[in-house]
């Protein structure tokens, strides 16, 4: 029953569930592009038969969490998500630099998203599914907006998560999502193509290609109009808004990946209401 006190726990659960997800998509979000970085390293150097160079174990795990600064090991009681932070005023426990709003905003993210998730879905597998595909998102948002870059490590197992979704979930929509997984690779696709005879620039990274190919199977080929339609303007807007204010950012790339996780976490979330009015709205 609604009232019930397990029933009632599990909104604590929930939040907390989301915001120690949140703490780890920060590791991810640090660690992942160093991580990769070196691996394309050491491939290069392989590649020219080159001596690999030694190097200490750096990954998910290992080493543990140092300051950036001062890089003093961070003890367990200041890694609590989000109560650490604001018990600490945002500044390191040692060194009293400040640390990045980075870490807080994403935890709080976490936490967002999975009591949001649990309203709309309740404690269930399908629940489960759709609170990875937005701590993905989140993930791949944050790495874009600091390196633009959108790794195939998160992006590719994004796409096949949608379409295994649709064969658990909703069986009826499976054909949808294999069609949105193809036009949403090849709308972006054609896009940068047409830009880049046209201008001879390159418009957009394949990374962004490989993201609208993993929305497309999550939502199904309906909605990839109304996702681009609100990740362009979102983009568009924020581009404009950044260059009035600072003209020296004119003519500099802009991250699109930001713009695709943001409309794609409303459609996730609020896709066939919106839908809805979107058809209403051109009927």
């Amino acid at each position: 029953m609604p009232g019930t006190l397990p029933s009632l726990l599990l909104w604590p659960l929930a939040a907390l569930l989301g915001l120690s997800l949140g703490s780890f998509l920060n590791v991810v979000i640090t660690r992942l592009p160093v991580m990769l970085m070196r691996r394309w390293r050491a491939e290069a150097r392989a590649a020219l038969s080159l001596d690999a160079e030694p190097s200490p174990r750096f990954d998910l795990l290992s080493p543990s969490s140092i300051c950036p600064r001062c890089e003093t090991p961070i003890a367990w009681r200041h890694k609590l998500p989000l109560i650490s932070w604001l018990g600490l005023r945002g500044r390191c426990a040692y060194c009293r630099q400040p640390i990045s709003a980075q870490y807080p905003l994403v935890e709080l993210a976490g936490g967002l998203f999975a009591v949001t998730i649990l309203a709309l879905q309740g404690p269930t597998l399908e629940a489960a599914f759709l609170l990875g595909a937005c701590l993905t998102l989140l993930a791949l948002a944050v790495i874009d907006l600091r390196l633009q870059l959108l790794p195939d490590i998160l992006t590719l197992p994004l796409l096949w998560a949608g379409l295994l979704y649709h064969w658990l979930f909703q069986p009826l929509g499976l054909p949808d999502a294999v069609l949105g997984a193809m036009l949403g690779y090849v709308s972006l696709w054609g896009f940068h193509a047409l830009f880049q005879r046209v201008t001879g620039k390159q418009g957009m990274g394949h990374g962004d290609f490989k993201l609208m190919a993993a929305m497309g199977a999550w939502l199904g080929w309906p909605y990839l109009p109304l996702l681009l339609i609100l990740a362009a303007a979102g983009g568009a807007l924020f581009g404009l808004t950044s260059q009035a204010l600072d003209p020296a950012k004119r003519g500099q790339p802009m991250p699109f990946g930001p713009w695709l996780a943001l409309a794609g976490w409303i459609m996730l979330l609020a896709g066939e209401p919106l839908m809805a009015l979107y058809l209403q709205w051109f009927s």
